[in-house]
């Protein structure tokens, strides 16, 4: 216990229990008859701490996060974020678990060697994106997704996340964060419709604090490893 509360510095503590204390709050308020939604978002919270220090426990909590969340995703029919959270971000983050055990900084297993991706990988990258994007987009279409557009676009954010997760750079958690917002947007449509998903509208804003606090740490953790 004494060596879990060093790990953390007392920044990352305070948001992480601002963040708990947040998404309980709202649960009780907005959503107290549905458990799994508060437990898919206190596992996400954690994820992303974990990951802000570039611990591979945080991509094995998005994994149970992203079977969690795409189930709640569907009892809304946002089968955009479903099947991305289903199909993608999970079978993504679990490269990504396996990636980030497989390069320790200098053998040290609590924190991943962060890697930089030069302007060709970048270009392809992008391109990926694009196709991902237009595919989905018909797929949604298809499917008769709520919110089309603002769905079709959280496809393209995560699978840049979780790409650049898989890479080990740094700027996976801006595209989490940019991510976020877009959640943010979608479950605020939602919650016109039925008030309780207000709490998973307050999970996400938790989430964007803590996604842009894994990147200030990453940068500073680049430092450290002279990149």
């Amino acid at each position: 216990m004494k060596k879990l509360l060093n790990y953390f510095t007392k920044i990352e503590w305070i948001l992480w229990c601002s963040s708990i204390t947040l998404i309980v709050g709202s649960f009780c308020i907005f959503d107290s008859s549905n458990p799994l939604s508060l437990i898919a978002s206190l596992i996400g919270v954690t994820s992303i701490i974990f990951s802000a220090k570039g611990n591979p426990f945080g991509p094995f909590l998005m994994i149970l996060f992203s079977s969690l969340y795409g189930y709640i995703s569907y009892t809304f029919s946002y089968y955009g974020e479903m099947i991305t959270y289903l199909g993608m971000t999970m079978p993504m983050a679990v490269i990504a678990l396996i990636s980030w055990l497989r390069h320790p900084y200098k053998g040290k297993k609590s924190e991943v060697e962060i890697n930089l991706i030069g302007k060709k990988e970048t270009i392809l990258m992008f391109i990926a994106s694009g196709i991902v994007t237009v595919l989905f987009y018909f797929i949604l279409a298809a499917l008769d997704t709520a919110n089309l557009a603002p769905s079709t676009l959280s496809v393209t954010t995560s699978f840049l996340a979780v790409y650049l997760t898989f890479r080990r750079n740094p700027y996976f958690s801006v595209a989490y964060a940019c991510n976020d917002i877009i959640l943010v947007i979608l479950w605020v449509l939602a919650s016109l419709e039925d008030v309780k998903y207000l709490s998973v509208v307050i999970c996400f804003v938790a989430f964007l604090f803590n996604d842009i606090y894994a990147f200030i740490n990453w940068k500073s953790m680049a430092k450290k490893q002279n990149l």
